[in-house]
């Protein structure tokens, strides 16, 4: 189960972060079954090259992002996946590449259609003087990116991203704060993804753009809910 790891010994990262790395995307990949029990603590230490304080400290970071849990004479268990916690940057980075995708965008732009119009619309009524201001020097980069020549991804990412960032920052809700945060995470595949053809969705940026700046969140709710459609993003209508 565990036996096509390699030792990291010599690693330039952190030992116990790269364990909690190659054991977390056996568990998302499903090398590593729910309910399945991982070996003991010799035999991990032995294909990993480490110490047990290394992957002590592994599991510790495994369980608090819920993948793992480990009892008294059970052993180290994979935790079911209703309680994994998605959510969390660091295991979004480490599921790059293990899933389809379209199906990897779809699931993250359907989170977004449940989230961000309504940030759009309380960014319209509580963003701040200096928050108007940042987010209308963002936009007109933005504005600059988009028109020119032969899209520039990586600017395009940057500016996008701070951009959507900027207005979960500006809700006024505490709540919505982490949702910046996350987008940092997953944006970066999203946008590339999206923006594979040089597509830019830059009019409806605008929308959402110049619906806050007014201090609209019905026009502001309605922008995001039109940017957010499976369409713009190239991927397929039934995401």
């Amino acid at each position: 189960m565990l036996g096509s790891f390699n030792s990291i010994a010599g690693s330039k990262r952190s030992l116990h972060v790269q364990v909690a790395r190659e054991i977390a995307r056996g568990i998302l990949s499903g090398e590593l079954a729910e309910g399945s029990i991982l070996p003991g603590e010799m035999a991990l230490c032995e294909q990993f090259g480490i110490s047990r304080t290394a992957l002590r400290e592994a599991v510790k970071l495994l369980t608090s992002k819920g993948l793992l849990e480990s009892r008294p004479k059970v052993g180290t268990k994979v935790v079911d996946r209703a309680y994994w916690n998605f959510l969390d940057p660091q295991l979004i980075e480490w599921m790059d590449g293990l899933a389809d995708t379209d199906t990897f965008c779809g699931q993250f732009l359907g989170l977004r259609r449940a989230i961000e119009p309504e940030a759009c619309a309380l960014a319209a009524i509580h963003a701040t003087a200096e928050q108007r201001i940042e987010l209308s020097e963002t936009f007109q980069e933005m504005s600059e990116v988009a028109a020119a020549p032969e899209l520039d991804i990586v600017k395009w990412t940057d500016v996008d991203m701070r951009f959507h960032s900027l207005i979960f920052n500006a809700t006024g809700n505490d709540f919505y704060l982490p949702f910046g945060n996350i987008l940092t995470t997953m944006f970066v595949n999203f946008i590339v993804h999206s923006s594979e053809e040089g597509s830019t969705c830059i009019n409806e940026h605008r929308e959402i753009y110049e619906a806050i700046m007014a201090g609209n969140p019905d026009k502001a709710r309605q922008a995001s809910a039109n940017h957010l459609q499976a369409s713009n993003h190239r991927l397929p209508l039934a995401s």
